[in-house]
């Protein structure tokens, strides 16, 4: 699992250079109708990032999730703490050129068609005409955009607007990638492209954040994930080391097993549920498979099959979620996902 860096902020800084690095981040947001208290969206959250990882942040509606990402790219600002980009602060601005941002709910000129969305943003970046010509059709391509690239905008459905938005994320050819929940509204065919599209960006050893509370993308494609709820970090590591803390039960299933054997393996396994002719035994101990396969062959059961049940995200997911503080800590009226 994740191992908490003890070290001071400035020793780490001295020592490692992460992507992305947050240290005590905490927003608080006035609320009420006089505006006299406040609530907390985030609290101490401590983050860290490698360069070419896929990195997931994951959390329920309301976690903190997109208020994160709004402070990273200064849409608002944090009450305490230190962020670093590319071991820089925010208000540098020379990192407006090495970073590109999807956010949730992208809002663009909607008479603008997608190859004019990506001229007038590449332009913005100062880019040349000829390698502007050229990125732009190879991330329509990327984003299967092609045979729509003269359509305007207003007529595409929300998981077209969704995929102009990650080209238009992806046209400075940035070193970190931000993605705000980006399967968003995308149909099972858009998100396999986009899944595809951010394993690329790996390959090309580029740094993608992105949030979501999808937990099978996340699965899917993450290097590592971090776990928000109600503005609190509840946990954080690698996805492999996180999925491979649960191989905690084996499930057995035996077709046409008689009575009396059912009633001697019941002590030996921690659940039992018939299905027509087969039952499903769920084994807790290791060390009791052999003894509940001795007693099935012993009386004549068909196996079925025999599968060991490890953690997945889901599972991870809720018993960090559950075990959480109960305080409300989201910001009132504030938009997160």
């Amino acid at each position: 699992m994740y191992a908490e860096n003890r070290e001071t902020p400035s020793r780490v800084q001295a020592t490692t250079m992460f992507a992305i690095e947050t240290i005590g981040l905490t927003k608080d947001y006035k609320a009420g109708f006089w505006k006299t208290h406040s609530k907390r969206a985030l609290d101490s959250v401590n983050l860290q990032v490698n360069s070419g990882e896929i990195f997931g942040l994951l959390g329920p509606n309301g976690a903190g999730k997109t208020t994160t990402l709004k402070i990273l790219f200064r849409l608002v600002f944090p009450t305490c703490g230190t962020v670093r980009i590319l071991g820089k602060e925010l208000n540098d601005t020379t990192l407006h050129q090495r970073v590109g941002y999807l956010p949730e709910h992208p809002c663009f000129y909607e008479h603008l068609t997608p190859e004019e969305l990506l001229h007038y943003t590449g332009r913005l970046f100062g880019l040349g005409k000829d390698d502007l010509r050229r990125r732009v059709t190879r991330l329509l391509e990327q984003v299967g955009l092609r045979d729509s690239r003269h359509v305007p905008l207003h007529r595409f459905s929300k998981g077209m607007v969704q995929r102009a938005g990650i080209a238009q994320a992806l046209i400075n050819d940035p070193e970190v990638v931000f993605l705000d929940e980006p399967m968003s509204g995308l149909d099972p065919l858009g998100r396999r492209e986009v899944r595809d599209l951010v394993l690329q960006l790996r390959e090309e050893k580029k740094t993608v954040f992105f949030s979501t509370h999808i937990l099978s993308d996340a699965e899917t494609l993450c290097d590592r994930v971090a776990i928000l709820n109600r503005g609190q970090l509840q946990g954080c590591g690698e996805l492999r080391q996180i999925l491979s803390l649960g191989a905690s039960t084996t499930e057995l299933i035996l077709e046409t097993p008689r009575d009396e054997i059912l009633e001697e393996l019941r002590p030996l396994v921690v659940s039992m549920v018939r299905t027509g002719d087969r039952v499903c035994l769920e084994i807790g101990e290791e060390d009791n498979i052999e003894k509940v396969l001795a007693v099935s062959m012993r009386g004549k059961a068909k196996v079925v099959s025999l599968n060991p049940i490890k953690m997945s995200l889901e599972d991870y997911f809720l018993s960090k979620v559950s075990s959480a503080k109960r305080e409300p800590v989201a910001a009132a009226g504030a938009q997160d996902a």
